[in-house]
């Protein structure tokens, strides 16, 4: 067996393999003989049929098996041993019919080349990292949705915009009678408003269901139904008012704040104030982190140049499905997925130049963490360690959710990395104007 290369650029190339009989001939003679051993033919005691026979069937599909299996080893050992770094996978270059009974086979296979890069990470003062905080008035609404939550329900005649009703729903022709609460801001129209507004515990409403809720959504979620259900209910909706309660807010005292933070952790309002602050903008850390991540990336692609073998790729995507593409098709498939293969190689480029591999004890330690983080959410904080190492040691045994924890600490490794190695512009903005000036939206 012979392999040479035979680059015609920099980033394009073709691997030929001559291979002579001997090579696979005595894997192919074994095949055969196994077969002869379990052919079933008619004529023929098993074990028994002719070698000419079995050969005349079976010899050319096991040899063209045989070397495709010697091709694909010999192939991808040589590729390692070279210390080739290819984009996509090789390409064979179809010739003429082979003769799968000559002495002597040649095969080519097209290669596209990984280009020779340098990221440069020296910008200063061009990228934002935004640090985002609290407006007044979503701290003040936390604050009075902790109040409401620890407040208690005192029973009303008449509905008010925040009280809560509690009502019987039915409707006989889409077989509808559940219980729910609701409050007039989920109310449509002036008419259903007025009517609501009169009714006491008791009242029974005979109300027409076309703009009744302020959505479908909300129709839904009341009503206990899909969204496919509600063509069915005819004109009329029954509302059996069963309960009309106001939830009046909690004393902001000791007592209510023990039952948010524990005994004793928060002693005042303005500390109350000062612990939501801090678990808002610990929650902004995740979209601001995200954002110079993203902001990064389009800089890093932006700012460093090289080129990529765009006719090998297209022509690999074309032919690397299930169904072959159209030329038009895979070149369309290339333009929408071109700066994700440049940043993979910019990446790739930065964790080797700075040594940012993950390790397998890092990564048992990282699905620990995001376990722990996990449970402590579900109110399961402080399992023995024994149990979380169990959890630990059945999600590493899992191949996607490994890949999975893998893909994120690399994410984490890399925002620490650009967070020390770039020259940031730090920009603290509140969370309304962030949204406005990063999305355009507000």
């Amino acid at each position: 067996m012979k392999i040479s290369r035979s680059d015609s650029s920099s980033l394009n190339a073709v691997i030929t393999i001559d291979i002579e009989r001997k090579d696979f001939e005595e894997k192919v003679s074994n095949v055969l003989t196994d077969y002869r051993k379990k052919a079933n033919i008619p004529g023929f005691r098993k074990g028994h049929v002719p070698m000419g026979m079995i050969k005349k069937q079976y010899e050319t599909s096991v040899t063209a098996d045989e070397v495709n299996k010697l091709l694909q080893e010999n192939l991808d050992k040589y590729l390692k041993e070279q210390n080739i770094n290819i984009l996509g996978n090789p390409l064979p270059i179809i010739k003429e019919e082979l003769d799968w009974k000559a002495s002597k086979l040649s095969f080519a296979f097209e290669l596209g080349l990984a280009p020779e890069l340098e990221v440069n990470l020296t910008e200063k003062n061009k990228i934002i990292q935004y640090q985002i905080t609290a407006t007044k008035t979503m701290i003040n609404d936390q604050i009075k949705q902790h109040r409401k939550q620890y407040g208690q329900l005192v029973p009303r005649q008449n509905p008010l915009d925040e009280f809560e009703i509690t009502a019987v729903f039915k409707n006989e022709a889409a077989k509808i009678e559940t219980t729910n609460t609701f409050d007039l801001s989920q109310i449509f129209g002036k008419s259903n408003l007025a009517a609501l507004k009169k009714a006491t515990v008791g009242t029974v409403l005979h109300l027409n269901f076309k703009k009744l809720f302020k959505d479908d959504a909300t129709a839904t979620r009341i009503l206990n139904i899909s969204v496919d259900k509600i063509p069915e209910i005819d004109k009329e909706i029954t509302i059996d008012i069963k309960e009309i309660n106001e939830r009046t807010l909690s004393e902001m005292n000791q007592e209510f704040f023990d039952k948010i933070y524990g005994p004793d952790q928060v002693k005042s309002e303005d500390e109350m104030r000062k612990k939501i602050v801090e678990s808002m903008e610990k929650q902004f850390e995740q979209q601001s982190d995200q954002k110079l991540l993203n902001d990064i990336t389009e800089y890093l692609i932006k700012k460093t140049k090289f080129d990529l073998p765009s006719e090998f790729l297209i022509k690999w995507i074309q032919n690397s499905g299930k169904e072959p593409m159209t030329a038009q098709a895979a070149k369309e498939e290339y333009d929408r997925s071109e700066k994700g293969i440049r940043y993979q190689l910019i990446e790739g480029k930065i964790i080797a130049d700075n040594n940012l591999n993950i390790n397998f004890d890092e990564l048992k330690d990282f699905a620990k963490d995001m376990i722990v983080m996990q449970m402590t959410q579900y109110g399961q904080a402080g399992l023995p360690d024994k149990e979380l190492d169990g959890i630990v040691a059945r999600v590493m045994s899992n191949k996607d959710e490994a890949r999975r924890l893998s893909e994120q600490l690399m994410s984490k490794k890399l925002l620490e990395f650009f967070k020390s190695n770039f020259s940031l512009k730090k920009k603290k903005i509140d969370f309304d104007k962030f949204i406005k000036e990063v999305y355009g939206q507000g």
